[in-house]
């Protein structure tokens, strides 16, 4: 794999200030000295740059972003000097002190007089790197175009600037053109300083309402589409069906294939070469579309750091023919942490399967420290076994969601135990393993890590159930529940008879949609992270067959759920370095890392041996986290088996706006289906599939819903990788030397070349 390409990219920061040098550089004509109308005289510094003003101004829509290319923020001190900033802007403490240092050490070469008529004017301009505009005001949100050396300012505060202090103009800028061409020239002066959008320069951009209404919230579009972007963590990948951690301070992430392969991704962005478990020879998958079985569980035990023990939930098929689910115990290799000792495992329990679809898969670990699995209501259509079916059936284990107790054995010879408030255990007719019940197929599920700072809603176990025909539901499972299925899907009854039982008693969904809106839900989670402070509480699914991202919020008065769209990809909000503006369509698994950061996973291809699923990573482009709030010391690891480092497919949003205009121009995401059409394996279809213990394995999809799906997601051709152009940029020098830093590296992606898929509709029948 080829190395990726990066370009260092200088701190656009004024850095620590030292007194402008009082030798003059003879490269322009130019007077020692000038004096201004107000009789203030100053020492002119000189220092060579070149004519960044002169320079085409980017073609990017102004919006919030700071000179590091990063969203603004709120900082987490009171600022001192720039202190109309301190609530959101760009600037924390030790940058405000910066500024503050620079504007006495100008103030050094100005007399009473001038710092009365001049300050307040110095001081604006010095604190325009505060403001969460001030990429737009230096010409910054596009790093392919020169800095600014000043801010863009509106004329007529220009024009008074340079009536009164345009002597200030060389403490300000080193750059030689603007001492030499525009101290004695005001319309000059403030032409160079002219924004294309004068609402955006200063201080208009302070007084325009629609900018500064919702500034630092979460960026809604006309019809309240939440705006958020992405960025490509992984690429190449066989149906990705999850992503976990192992909660051991290493902030290594665990990606699973639907064939039984694990790959461990190291914090750098790098992949292990030798994947951490591979058991595809073991597991049940094929290479038919939307084939449901597979590898489709994971999760690591809380003490995993300590007695490296993890566990797995795939389909099998025995020595008997006989489909089944496992749930089976692991252990790390005692000689290498990235390796897994597939001789350790150790049975926990099989189930039967009576049909190819509805396997579940979920597994996780409550905060209470058991372990929760989540199983499929054994497929078909309808949940047509026995009386009532499996899920309200709590004599058997499908169509539930069970709990265990992974560190004891059970009297009865079982390899765990039955926690003692399991709230069937003294039912005889059902089995104690039961939690909650009802439930038709839940695909991914997730524990709530609760409000960073009140801990509120911490342990909530959320889960996206899909539905048969009608309704995908989001629900929070609760002990003892019945999520309702088959007497009901959604809100609706579906079993006339069951539903109108009085004694059903079924819990409500939170939130349940409809086919308007999808046919496959995919359970997110909640975010907790650090780095976007906006999406904390927010519940963040998806739709697997159309690719609709949504977001639920909870309303603290009346405990009801909001539903919102999410949509990614807008080239005004998401024009920063890094950040690409599309996906794969179809959304297999969400999934967070150690730090509580929200990732998902999708495929254009619905197929356990395709390689075309990609790992996205959630940003909010209109706030970020104070610099330094949300680092972290990875507990470093090592590796014996080679690094492969991450190449990246996608093209990013500066990329797509920086291409040649015969070059068709990006979409911009208007709607919630944002993603590029392309197709993943786990969630595909729900569909009726005869009972079948024949020596032939029994097919997920019938013909015609197989065909259907390829007709959607035709697979691509292998993408071809495209060096992109190396642009340099020129950035201005500070009056003042400054330091420089490396800290803005910026990652330049290797281009592919888009594939196309034919526009042709399908629907999955009777969900996954």
């Amino acid at each position: 794999m080829d190395q990726p390409y990066y370009e260092v990219v200088q701190d656009f920061y004024t850095s620590d200030l030292k007194k402008p040098a009082r030798k003059e550089v003879n490269v322009w004509p130019c007077t020692g000295r000038s004096s201004s109308s107000s009789g203030v005289s100053f020492s002119c510094p000189r220092v060579f740059l070149c004519f960044s003003l002169l320079c085409l101004m980017g073609s990017l829509l102004g919006h919030p972003q700071c000179l590091d290319y990063g969203p603004p923020f709120q900082p987490p001190f009171h600022l001192e000097f720039c202190s109309a900033y301190e609530n959101f802007g760009c600037c924390d403490q030790e940058r405000d002190n910066s500024i503050a240092a620079k504007y006495w050490d100008i103030m050094d070469y100005i007399d009473p007089r001038g710092r009365k008529l001049c300050g307040t004017y110095i001081k604006d301009i010095l604190c325009q790197e505060c403001s969460p505009y001030a990429a737009h005001l230096y010409d910054a949100e596009n790093p392919w175009t020169p800095l600014r050396n000043l801010p863009g300012l509106c004329f007529d505060y220009c024009s008074e600037f340079h009536f009164n202090c345009r002597s200030a103009i060389s403490l300000l800028t080193s750059d030689k053109h603007i001492q030499e061409c525009c101290e004695t020239n005001k319309t000059r002066f403030c032409n160079l300083l002219h924004l294309h959008d004068e609402d955006y320069c200063f201080p208009n951009v302070l007084k325009n309402t629609a900018l500064n209404r919702n500034l630092g919230s979460v960026v809604e579009d006309r019809k309240g589409c939440l705006q958020l972007c992405l960025t490509e963590v992984a690429n190449g990948l066989r149906n990705p069906v999850l992503m976990v951690h192992a909660n051991d301070h290493t902030h290594r992430m665990f990606v699973a294939e639907q064939l039984g392969v694990i790959w461990v991704y190291l914090p750098d962005g790098s992949r292990l070469e030798e994947p951490f478990l591979d058991i595809k020879s073991i597991v049940l998958a094929t290479p038919w579309v939307g084939d449901e079985r597979g590898f489709l569980g994971m999760a690591f035990h809380p003490r995993y750091k300590y007695n490296g023990k993890f566990y797995i939930y795939y389909s099998y098929m025995d020595k008997n023919r006989v489909e089944k689910i496992r749930i089976s115990e692991l252990k790390v290799l005692a000689s290498d942490v990235n390796k897994a000792d597939p001789l350790s495992e150790r049975n926990l329990l099989e189930l039967e399967e009576p049909a190819a679809n509805h396997n579940g898969g979920q597994l996780l670990f409550g905060v209470d420290g058991y372990m929760y699995l989540f199983t499929g209501d054994g497929g078909k259509a309808g949940d047509p076994f026995g009386k009532f079916g499996n899920a309200q059936n709590k004599s058997t284990l499908l169509g539930k969601v069970l709990r265990i107790d992974v560190d004891g054995k059970s009297p009865d010879g079982k390899p765990y135990r039955i926690p003692p408030d399991n709230p069937f255990v003294s039912d005889p007719k059902a089995r104690p393993e039961v939690y909650a019940y009802g439930v038709r197929n839940m695909w991914r599920c997730a524990v709530d890590r609760g409000d960073p700072v009140t801990k509120k809603g911490r342990g909530r176990i959320f889960c996206g159930d899909v539905g048969q025909n009608r309704f995908e539901e989001i629900d929070i499972i609760v002990k003892g529940g019945n999520y309702g299925w088959r007497a009901k899907e959604g809100f609706e009854c579906y079993d006339t008879k069951l539903c109108h039982n009085s004694s059903l008693d079924d819990i409500l969904p939170i939130f349940a949609y409809g086919r308007n809106v999808g046919k496959s839900v995919t359970g997110g989670y909640v975010y907790r992270g650090c780095e976007s402070p906006n999406l904390n509480g927010l519940y963040i699914f998806g739709d697997f067959m159309n690719g609709r991202l949504m977001a639920l919020q909870e309303e603290e008065k009346t405990s009801r759920w909001r539903k919102q769209d999410i949509c990614i990809g807008s080239t005004k909000a998401c024009a920063f370095p890094g950040i690409i503006s599309s996906y794969s369509k179809f959304i297999i698994s969400f999934a967070e890392d150690e730090a509580g950061e929200l990732y998902f996973m999708s495929t254009s291809y619905p197929s356990a041996y395709a390689p075309h699923g990609s790992l996205y990573k959630f940003i909010d482009p209109a706030r970020r986290a104070p610099p330094g709030k949300c680092k972290y010391k990875p507990v470093p690891v090592k590796t014996k088996s080679k690094r492969i480092p991450f190449v990246p497919r996608a093209k990013t949003v500066l990329e797509l706006l920086n291409e040649p205009s015969t070059t068709q121009p990006p979409l911009k995401s208007s709607t919630p289906t944002g993603a590029i059409p392309t197709v993943s394996a786990k969630k595909a279809i729900k569909t009726p599939s005869a009972k079948t213990k024949a020596s032939t394995v029994k097919p997920a999809l019938s013909g015609k819903k197989r065909q259907k799906i390829k007709a959607e997601a035709k697979q691509h051709k292998p993408k071809q990788k495209v060096k992109a152009a190396h642009v340099s940029r020129t950035t201005p020098a500070s009056p003042l030397p400054k330091k420089k830093s490396s800290h803005l590296t910026r990652n330049k992606n290797l281009l592919p070349k888009k594939a196309t898929l034919p526009k042709k509709k399908w629907r999955r029948g009777g969900g996954r």
